[in-house]
């Protein structure tokens, strides 16, 4: 069974102030890792065609498919790494509360995706977010 996770994207207001940061940071071909203290139990099912969802200002906005989760270093040290796809999908502005750490996001309760994050599409995100909030999307 396929099981998705949701995080807060901390630090970055919108998708395209993610990407900027990521690319300005990062080498180009560098695998895109997210790194949290706890280790999911449910890993398994992750990997097996899971996303990361991520909430920006109260709105679920992206999702990155899940490769490989990773629990690095022993004991009181150890960390979890999550390997995510290069490609950032643009979701249907979902709103969500916020939250520490990451949780579970069932299938059935995350958003559709929109397009590829730097497909061009013409709808800025901003817009699409106070649409779906007056209902209008």
């Amino acid at each position: 069974m396929t099981l998705n996770l949701i995080k807060l994207c901390v630090g970055c207001d919108t998708v395209e102030e993610l990407l900027i940061w990521w690319r300005a940071s990062h080498d180009e071909g560098q695998p895109w890792v997210m790194r949290t203290r706890q280790t999911p139990r449910r890993a398994a099912e992750l990997i097996d065609g899971g996303s990361l969802y991520r909430v920006y200002k109260g709105f679920i906005l992206s999702r990155q498919r899940i490769l490989a989760v990773d629990t690095v270093g022993v004991g009181p040290a150890a960390r979890c790494a999550v390997t995510l796809d290069q490609a950032v999908m643009l979701t249907l502005p979902t709103p969500r509360r916020a939250f520490q750490g990451w949780r579970y996001l069932d299938p059935k309760d995350a958003p559709a995706d929109v397009y590829a994050a730097d497909a061009g599409e013409s709808v800025p995100m901003e817009l699409a977010r106070r649409l779906r909030e007056i209902g209008a999307w």
